[in-house]
């Protein structure tokens, strides 16, 4: 009887009994194993697969404890890029590093000191003023919107309603100083943010080349020559956005003066230079403070001065924003204006205030890297990449193909 190609016995060796058992496995195949138990490898690969989950949670983890110091080590590393400049003018003239770090130090804490000492009083001296004239003020004011706007405000019902607002402005002030043990905790970690962000900016500063000869020791020298290429440019950039911040600061303070010395406002020069410093190197709350100062010391003056300085300090931030900032900024760190305008944006969204501070000088570095690495080819003819091409030939050359 013939035997079908799916009968095992037709595919048996002849000398090979039908019943015998199977002998091992052709070369190459690999062993199955019994049915229904796991491979072997499979509770390896869930005990690697859960190590990398631990340790992706535990890095998450330990990267939110350690944000704040992070950002601190950010924020001293740029103090550091902008003051290594100075510090290596003296070294090469003969100074150590430590204590040409230390005379830079020295330097900016005079002129930080001798601002905030000039303001200070100025700001003091005015607020006193201010309270003891407050009334007087009140009454101008009210006789100023009536005159002008033809309207019929009551000075009485206005001074008859002061003592509510003092009583609730009271309340609010007690409740704040029943707070003092929180106010005391915050202002101590201000603090101690602060000295450690200027040690660690000496440190940086005055044991760079050291830190330096540590970093490259591990690499070999075609990355410690990157290494160093970057540092010089993250220097340079850093220093670019200094210049720039120091020239708006000085273009506002010089038209500020001006705006000021024509609206017959007291104090002009101190005024401008808190208007140049304030709203250039205090990241994001810098401007309002800087308009807010002399718009209240023109409120001694009259209302009218008062509006007419904040009109002018309004259309000063419009001007500076839109055209000046992008301007100076593309010229002293090599950046598009959108691309700068873009960078502070994404800097406030990301770390907030330091963000701001941090965003451009590490996105020129960025920008500087890319340039050197990234690869750029021959740009095709074609009109939309032509600068100055006419509407209509982009259309007829359209029609042609």
């Amino acid at each position: 009887m013939p035997q079908t190609p799916g009968d095992s016995a037709a595919y048996a060796p002849a000398d090979v009994p039908p019943d015998a058992p199977a002998g091992p496995p052709a070369a190459g195949r690999g062993r199955a194993g019994p049915p229904g138990r796991m491979p072997p490898w499979l509770p390896k690969a869930f005990l690697l697969a859960g190590a990398v989950v631990l340790l992706f949670l535990a890095g998450l983890w330990l990267l939110e404890r350690l944000r704040e110091l992070l950002l601190l080590l950010l924020t001293s590393l740029f103090l550091a890029f902008a003051i290594e400049p100075g510090v290596n003018w003296l070294a090469r003239r003969g100074w150590r590093r430590g204590p040409a770090t230390a005379v830079m130090f020295l330097v900016i804490a005079v002129l930080v000191g001798g601002f905030l000492g000039g303001i200070g009083s100025l700001l003091a001296t005015q607020a006193m003023n201010l309270i003891d004239g407050f009334p007087g003020y009140v009454r101008h004011l009210i006789g100023w919107i009536n005159s002008t706007f033809g309207t019929n405000l009551s000075q009485d019902t206005l001074f008859q309603r002061l003592p509510t607002v003092t009583d609730t402005l009271t309340r609010h002030l007690s409740s704040l100083a029943g707070n003092v043990w929180g106010i005391g905790a915050t202002a101590f970690g201000v603090i101690f943010k602060g000295l450690g962000v200027l040690l660690f900016t000496f440190y940086l500063s005055a044991e760079g080349p050291q830190f330096r000869r540590t970093v490259c020791s591990l690499l070999p020298p075609r990355r410690q020559r990157q290494v160093l290429w970057a540092w010089e440019i993250a220097v340079e950039k850093t220093g670019g956005y200094i210049y720039s911040r120091a020239l708006l600061a000085l273009l506002s303070g010089v038209a500020h003066f001006i705006a000021m010395i024509g609206l017959g406002i007291p104090y002009a020069a101190t005024l401008a230079l808190w208007v140049g410093v304030v709203s250039q190197f205090i990241p994001a709350v810098g401007t309002y403070l800087a308009g807010a100062v002399p718009v209240l010391i023109a409120l001694t003056v009259a209302p009218s001065t008062a509006l007419w300085m904040l009109l002018f300090v309004i259309g000063y931030q419009q001007l500076e924003n839109y055209l000046l900032q992008p301007r100076i900024t593309a010229r002293t760190l090599d950046m598009h204006p959108a691309v700068a305008f873009g960078l502070i944006l994404a800097g406030a969204a990301v770390m907030g205030p330091i963000g701001v501070l941090l965003a451009l000088p590490v996105g020129a570095s960025v920008q500087a890297f890319a340039g050197a690495y990234v690869r750029r080819y021959e740009i095709e003819e074609h009109p939309l990449t032509e600068p100055d091409a006419p509407a209509g030939a982009i259309w007829r050359w359209l029609r042609r193909k």
